[in-house]
């Protein structure tokens, strides 16, 4: 009997680098193509089933899945009387989420499309607090904390009697004396360098601009204490003068009493000063 030769079979070549990564974004692009087969058609949903779906997802707790499905109401239902009110809950969704800038933008573009809308107060004010809950420390840059002020100025000015405006009041002058922080926090520094004309602009402008704050007293003292280390000794006097008769019983006006006699000079108003035509 004749022997069956068999060749030997040979080893199945191992693919190169380049195939391997051919073959696996093919892989790829076909477990995409099938995940897009697989996916739902849109439907149109009841405007009612939709809002209340977000309704629940507000009182879960969960404020992004709230503000998108009430921007989905908007974007199935455009015309419904639900898509108004579905847009002022989607910005006080995202201020709930604090994503202010989003709900900064929701609150905007409500106000665009609805200026004459019941909830147009609420709006305004919505916007305001989102701007002000960003106001950064004194430190930083307040460019967020004039928007506040901006925001907060116009629900007031808008709608004097609103219980928006009442709340909106306070939060102004919270503000204002952030910003007046500020130009003291940057006026000290200048002090401290030696640069006098420059620490004077700024606590000049906490006096002219920020006068119902608690910075003024401190304010006029600084003042008087540059004008003190430059020798214009006529300003210096009327600054302590009108520290002493608005705030006679601050420590600011004890300390700047005591370093003007410290130098055999005492508080005197001047006419036709700056400061006179504040107070």
């Amino acid at each position: 009997m004749s022997s069956i030769v068999t060749s030997s079979i040979p080893a199945r070549p191992t693919p190169s680098r380049g195939l391997r990564r051919m073959f696996a974004a093919g892989f790829l692009l076909l477990a995409l193509a099938a995940c897009a087969a697989e996916e739902k058609p849109y439907v149109e949903e009841p405007v009612d089933k939709l809002y209340n779906r977000a309704v629940d997802f507000a009182n879960q707790g969960n404020w992004e899945g709230a503000a998108k499905t009430f921007d989905e109401v908007e974007r199935q239902h455009p015309y419904s009387t639900w898509a108004t009110k579905a847009q002022i809950m989607a910005a006080y969704s995202w201020y709930q989420r604090n994503a202010y800038d989003d709900a900064i933008a929701a609150a905007d573009r409500f106000l665009q499309l609805h200026p004459g809308h019941k909830d147009t107060a609420y709006a305004y004010y919505l916007k305001a607090i989102s701007y002000y809950e960003q106001i950064a420390d004194v430190a930083r840059d307040q460019g967020t904390t004039q928007k506040a002020l901006d925001a907060l100025n116009d629900v007031v000015q808008r709608f004097p009697t609103s219980e928006y405006a009442r709340d909106a009041r306070l939060k102004i002058d919270l503000t204002r004396d952030h910003l007046a922080g500020k130009e003291m926090t940057i006026g000290r520094y200048y002090q401290r360098q030696g640069q006098h004309i420059a620490a004077i602009n700024r606590f000049k402008t906490v006096v002219e601009k920020f006068q119902t704050t608690t910075h003024v007293p401190e304010a006029l003292h600084r003042i008087t204490e540059s004008y003190l280390a430059l020798g214009v000794i006529d300003e210096a006097q009327n600054s302590a003068a009108v520290l002493g008769h608005n705030y006679p019983g601050s420590e600011w006006y004890v300390d700047t009493y005591a370093m003007l006699t410290g130098k055999n000079v005492r508080p005197e108003a001047k006419e036709g000063s700056w400061l006179s035509r504040l107070f």
